[in-house]
């Protein structure tokens, strides 16, 4: 079975309001919320599509749109996948839970309830996975601070959207973040033009000498020059000496 005929016959088992679309060989179907946990439990058990093999489960922040719960779904007789994708509302971020279905889905779930805020009904044990107790917030969606981002200077070689033609590096607010939140932020103290500081060759130092002029004699002294420098001097002629 192919991909475009894989989706229709899942259209058909989750009825009106469903749609699919294919993309790159894959599958992509849209269930309305009402008819999540039938269409789930019919791609399972329908002989024709054998999607028995739950793969993973996430979810997507959709902002004002609210949050598309993705699940993936694999046949291992029929060797052919489908994504199944439903929206809930952000004011109503709820969804009936796929653990009756699917036991694998409970990790999961519990992953997605608390990374993005959405509810799960009917999950046995919906606590907390991955935060630490008594964390505010929820870090997936697209509204949730980065308080970090604020509160440490970014330790890349160029801050986020900074231009990369050599403009002077200053210190940027990240994305979301509001204006009034953290730390302020102001650029960074411009550095001397490297003409203007001293101790490198070519450029004069205090004194109006240049680095290149002070060490140009220890340069040209060779080892001959050394040696006539370490040597006696000669004696003069005898009427000098008398003298």
């Amino acid at each position: 079975m192919g991909p475009d005929e894989l989706g229709a016959r899942l259209v058909a088992l989750a009825g009106d309001g469903a749609s699919a679309s294919v993309s790159f060989a894959e599958v992509t179907v849209d269930v309305p919320r009402e008819a999540w946990v039938a269409t789930v439990t019919a791609a399972r058990d329908d002989p024709a599509l054998g999607l028995s093999s739950f793969d993973w489960l996430s979810a997507v922040d959709e902002l004002e749109d609210g949050f598309d719960v993705v699940l993936h779904l694999f046949s291992v007789e029929h060797r052919h996948r489908a994504l199944l994708r439903t929206r809930v509302p952000r004011s109503d971020p709820r969804l009936p839970s796929l653990v009756g279905i699917f036991a694998g889905a409970g990790w999961h779930e519990r992953e997605t309830a608390e990374m993005f805020g959405l509810v799960f009904d009917g999950h046995p044990h919906p606590a907390p996975l991955l935060l630490p107790d008594g964390f505010a917030g929820h870090p997936l969606r697209k509204d949730f601070v980065l308080a970090s981002r604020v509160a440490k200077e970014w330790p890349g070689a160029k801050e986020p959207g900074e231009s990369h033609t050599g403009a002077t590096r200053r210190r940027m607010r990240p994305p979301g973040v509001p204006d009034d939140w953290g730390p302020a932020t102001e650029p960074a103290p411009d550095r001397p033009a490297r003409r203007d500081r001293p101790g490198r060759p070519g450029v004069a130092a205090p004194g109006g000498a240049t680095r290149a002029d002070r060490l140009a004699p220890t340069r040209a002294a060779g080892p001959a020059d050394a040696a006539a420098a370490e040597a006696p001097p000669e004696p003069g002629p005898p009427e000098a000496r008398d003298e």
